[in-house]
């Protein structure tokens, strides 16, 4: 018996918004890179590195809600729903490399500054961040957003600092003549990127692990369903995700024999759905009645 099959498809505003983005980014990132030639900056080349990372996972995040819309079918009884799941988890990756790598190369430049010119950086930062900035108002306007929407939220936030450290270093460089404000500059960047991403990527693992939702409480889920009357005892207990707005929730639950009899089971089952809905935001959830004579016949069951 189960209850609550509502799909956490992306809706449309989502696919628009991440359309958006990825054009506006696509832009910023051509932008940069040229910018990066021009002035010869480092900082300029690790923003547009992280743009890249950034255009190829909004496309992926785009592919994804896309084939998330897609329906049910007997062959994907979920459709493509755990699609955001793995484009986050790609996204990820790539943005860890890139942060590895931006780190590495602004270290070798703090050791040997190049010369670059602070007013084609100034330039291009100021592209960049007024960019990114339209970016941001356009995904903060999406409600409910999941895990590819709020991986793109924070591509672009940290891509605005990004640019902001490249406009200061730009500061630094034409007030000082400093040129280690370059690297700097790039240093920052990619300590912005690097601990944001792997919690990402953490928790995009998590999902696809079927690690317990965060939120899911299973001792006090237990707790729960053992204080509903008629109620013995409950077993198989397991929560998962199927995508970070999609929780699942099943189990095996003793009852009294005569349930199954006086019709308490209809009962139970609203009771059970209920609870998880209401105090564990739930609203996929499947249960098992067993009587409890049943419990010699039970294989060696799971916590």
């Amino acid at each position: 018996m189960s209850g609550g099959h509502a799909h956490g498809v992306p809706p449309a505003g989502q696919r628009r918004a991440l359309a958006v983005v990825l054009g506006i980014s696509s832009a910023i990132l051509a932008a940069e890179v040229a910018g990066a030639f021009l002035a010869g900056s480092l900082a300029l080349l690790a923003d547009a590195g992280h743009m890249l990372s950034d255009v190829a996972g909004l496309g992926l995040a785009l592919t994804a809600a896309v084939l998330a819309a897609r329906p049910a079918t007997d062959e994907r009884t979920w459709g493509y729903l755990r699609a955001e799941v793995l484009a986050a988890a790609a996204q990820a990756a790539v943005l860890l490399a890139v942060g590895g790598f931006v780190v590495a190369e602004a270290i070798r430049r703090l050791v040997q500054p190049p010369v670059v010119e602070p007013g084609v950086m100034a330039v291009f930062g100021v592209i960049a961040l007024a960019g990114n900035a339209v970016s941001v108002l356009v995904l903060s306007r999406v409600r409910d957003g999941n895990l590819n929407t709020r991986t793109a939220m924070l591509e672009v936030a940290s891509d605005a600092l990004g640019a902001g450290a490249v406009l200061a270093a730009a500061a630094v460089i034409a007030l000082t003549g400093w040129m280690r404000a370059d690297p700097v500059a790039s240093l920052l960047i990619g300590v912005l990127i690097i601990p944001r991403t792997w919690k990402l990527l953490r928790e995009a693992v998590g999902v696809l692990m079927e690690a317990t939702p965060k939120g899911v409480d299973l001792a006090a889920v237990r707790a729960h369903i053992l204080a509903v009357d008629h109620v013995h005892g409950v077993h198989d207990l397991h929560a998962s995700a199927v995508a970070t707005n999609l929780p699942v929730l099943t189990a095996h639950v003793v009852v009294d024999d005569s349930c199954f009899h006086d019709r308490h089971l209809p009962g139970l089952l609203d009771q059970l759905q209920q609870c998880l809905a209401g105090h564990f935001d739930v609203e996929h959830s499947t249960f098992q009645f067993e009587p409890a004579s049943h419990a010699a016949h039970e294989h060696a069951a799971h916590p």
